[in-house]
């Protein structure tokens, strides 16, 4: 997505565990600071969604919290689109099989290794876990300002190309 995009026009947001001083605060709290200004790009590398796939899977959030985390989502999506901000987010299906030669492709070459540890493969083992809490965050968080399309990644080449198209579509249409 980088490659066709102006440098000083975009950032890549790294998310990963909260703060104490996030956690200290609602939940999505810790998001608005990273929106992009008006023209500009923020790539978020994970997202607010976390709450409702590994926070739910991981029973690190209480079954309350992740499930009052859909309607949660699809508000701020809302209010980000009523303020002119596009939000394009893609689900990139990677069958189970796939996944796993990728994990050891990763494992096997140093020059890749540093793109998967202990932690993928921990989640890897809850993969049923995983594909339900996904099922049921794309059911209940796709609207029509904020849709999710499901991209199928297997094949890396043809997954970036969908991407960049539905990007440019979403662009395009300013919704």
């Amino acid at each position: 997505i980088t490659a066709a995009l102006d440098a000083r026009q975009y950032r890549v947001v790294p998310i990963s565990a909260p703060t104490p001083e996030e956690k200290a605060r609602p939940y999505l709290w810790r998001f608005w600071f990273q929106l992009p200004p008006r023209g500009n790009y923020t790539i978020f590398d994970r997202s607010w969604y976390g709450r409702v796939l590994v926070e739910r899977v991981h029973a690190i959030a209480a079954k309350t919290d992740w499930q009052r985390a859909y309607g949660e989502i699809n508000e701020f999506e809302l209010e980000l689109a009523e303020h002119q901000i596009v939000v394009a987010k893609f689900w990139m299906a990677v069958s189970e099989d796939e996944q796993l030669a990728r994990f050891k492709e990763r494992d096997r070459n140093p020059l890749k290794r540093f793109k998967v540890d202990p932690e993928d493969w921990r989640n890897r083992r809850q993969w049923q876990a995983y594909q339900a809490a996904a099922r049921d965050m794309i059911a209940l968080t796709s609207t029509r300002h904020a849709p999710w399309p499901i991209v199928p990644a297997d094949d890396k080449r043809q997954a970036r190309l969908a991407v960049r198209t539905a990007l440019c579509d979403r662009g395009e249409a300013g919704v």
